[in-house]
């Protein structure tokens, strides 16, 4: 008999074996419902482990977390192009209890044993959080293939469509285990998986809770840069972090030298000179302070600071890891490059003292593998089409001051149409954090729409 045949009746035995272990009224492991539900929808489920669950009361509402792989195919739409595995980590709750599905934008980090998410402390859910395919341990061919790099793979199959079946997949198994309601969140590119997992699969989810997911419509979308110049902050905060990005420039025979320093001490490696880094930590700086929420209030004094305090401050905003290349975080950059688009620098204000002559298309010769990618706006173009008619149950937090903020989704447009199916729809909300950051949550809320969030939400589960 073939290997595969014997693994077939193997699985059939296994599942016949735990169908009458059911009947006997024994309780199966979660591990047991995993492989039973995997093999009852012809997924193949492998290499289980124990992860560890800390021992802080805040995580004792989970009694288990089991990792594992299943077996993706590598292009939903061709079963002939292969199949790689995608990592999956369980935290079990209960088996009647709400169920988070974690849409994770990058490499898996539920395997740490402080790992957890605020809508699961605040509704006792159980969490499965999927690893993206092309992060981490779940990069389809280099599996096969340990000589291939970032700069030959094939990314080809690195679209949403892809990533919203394999979601669908893992959410198709575990139905069969977790009883309750579902509900799918993400921060930031977790953020925009759960919207575009939503688009293409909108019976999956019970709820959807996207956080600070941008939804672009170019490779430098343009809407990035105004709202840093004229909307985050006060004018004079803005005015503030503006100087201090020209008296960077200014000190650059100084401080230059001090980052290149840096550079060689932690070997880092770029795909341009360390001058041109430079200048694009300078540009990157207003982007990163708003985004993280620094507090205006730290920016140093030019007159009044040593060349190092300002260095200091500057690494601390604007490290230059952020144009390492070939990172874990490349894969995030081809699919930006792809469909989901990224934002771009005003360098007007800096021209005269930046030694590149324009930022534009800087993602192909500082983040990108050597392989040219074109971007498709399809993807644009299907998530507000679903936003303008969904009736899906979506709740969305933005921060106030976050530069991704410039790239929310509209709002959904209650056309004639809808109105008559729908009278009444009230399936939509947005939350904005005052003064927000790139951090914002439903817990940073101001209290009355915290308030607000956690009773549409429960209000939801419990229907």
């Amino acid at each position: 008999m073939k290997t595969k045949q014997i693994l077939r009746a193997f699985g059939s035995l296994f599942f016949i074996l735990c169908a009458i272990t059911l009947n006997a009224g024994e309780h199966p492991t979660l591990k047991e419902r995993i492989i039973l539900a995997a093999e009852k929808n012809g997924i193949t489920v492998s290499d289980f482990s124990e992860g560890k669950i800390s021992e802080n009361p805040q995580f004792k509402i989970y009694t288990q977390k089991l990792v594992f792989y299943i077996e993706q195919p590598i292009d939903h739409t061709d079963p002939k192009t292969g199949t790689f595995k995608q990592k999956v980590v369980v935290m079990h709750c209960g088996y009647r209890n709400p169920s988070l599905l974690i849409t994770e934008g990058y490499n898996s980090r539920g395997e740490s044993p402080a790992y957890s998410n605020e809508l699961s402390a605040l509704f006792n859910t159980n969490i499965v959080e999927v690893e993206h395919r092309y992060f981490g341990n779940s990069i389809p061919f280099m599996q096969r293939d340990t000589a291939i790099t970032f700069d030959t793979l094939n990314w080809d199959y690195m679209t949403a469509k892809n990533e919203a079946a394999d979601l669908h997949n893992v959410v198709r198994l575990f139905k069969e285990v977790y009883k309750g309601k579902w509900i799918a969140t993400g921060i930031s590119k977790g953020g925009q998986t759960a919207m575009f997992y939503t688009a293409y699969y909108p019976e999956d989810m019970d709820i959807t809770v996207p956080y600070v997911g941008p939804v672009c419509f170019a490779k430098e979308d343009g809407r990035h840069e105004p709202f840093i110049a004229g909307f985050a902050g006060t004018a004079s905060e803005r005015e503030s972090i503006r100087n201090f990005q020209i008296e960077l420039l200014e000190r650059r025979s100084v401080l230059e030298p001090m980052m290149e320093n840096l550079v060689r001490e932690r070997n880092y490696k770029f795909n341009r000179p360390v001058n041109e880094i430079y200048d694009y930590c300078v540009l990157e700086f207003s982007f990163a302070f708003w985004q993280w929420g620094t507090d205006p209030e730290t920016i140093p004094d030019p007159d009044r600071s040593t060349d190092s305090e300002i260095f200091d401050y500057f690494m601390k905003i604007s490290d230059p890891s952020y144009f390492v290349a070939q990172t874990p975080t490349t894969p995030f950059f081809v699919q930006a490059a792809k469909e989901l688009g990224y934002y771009g620098y005003d360098t007007r204000p800096f021209k005269k003292l930046l030694t590149i002559k324009s930022a534009r298309n800087y993602m192909d010769s500082l983040l990108l593998p050597k392989q040219e990618f074109k971007f498709d706006k399809y993807l644009y173009k299907d998530i507000n089409s679903f936003l303008d008619t969904t009736s899906s149950k979506m709740v969305f937090v933005y921060g106030e001051y976050d530069p991704w903020s410039a790239v929310m989704p509209k709002a959904p447009v209650k056309n004639e149409k809808l109105k008559k199916r729908e009278k009444g729809r009230n399936t939509m909300f947005l939350f904005i954090d005052p003064h927000g950051s790139h951090r914002a949550r439903i817990n940073t809320l101001p209290e009355e729409k915290r308030e607000e969030a956690v009773s549409i939400i429960k209000n939801w589960i419990e229907e």
